[in-house]
């Protein structure tokens, strides 16, 4: 278990301006974060298929019952302040027994994003996760 939680606490230490968050749906803990790519180490990105840019941010969600990963369908959007959005195309990242699900988006200036996140545990009922991040490119 200390070895699949490598990625995950990689990415949580790589983005100590942002704070992991967590909703609790009954039996379930869905953990997410957004943060810009570039606050990644290579090797932390390199491992997770993820493109490292000052423009471009990532999303991370993972599914717990209790403290056992569970696999899950995960879809959404990301939208703008103007109401731009576009979806997110989620790929299951498998690290030892931890499942992670990540995504990446662009961004163009600094800008806070609305989350529109569809989150369905295996064996559980679909959960409607909402959340707001403010990104700032690297300059």
């Amino acid at each position: 278990m200390k070895r699949a939680l490598t990625l995950l606490l990689g990415l949580l230490i790589a983005t100590t301006a942002v704070a992991e968050r967590k909703q609790s749906y009954g039996d379930y803990d869905i953990h997410y974060i957004a943060f810009n790519s570039g606050f990644l180490q290579p090797d932390v990105a390199a491992a997770a298929g993820l493109i490292r840019s000052k423009r471009m941010g990532v999303v991370n969600i993972a599914v717990l019952k209790g403290a056992e990963p569970v696999d899950a369908l995960v879809s959404g959007t990301v939208k703008n302040l103007l109401g731009q959005d576009q979806p997110l195309s989620f790929k299951r990242h498998k690290e030892g027994d931890a499942t992670y699900y990540l995504a990446q988006f662009p961004f163009d200036s600094r800008e806070v994003l609305r989350f529109d996140l569809n989150v369905q545990p295996m064996g559980g009922e679909p959960v409607s996760l909402t959340f707001n991040q403010e990104f700032f490119p690297d300059e």
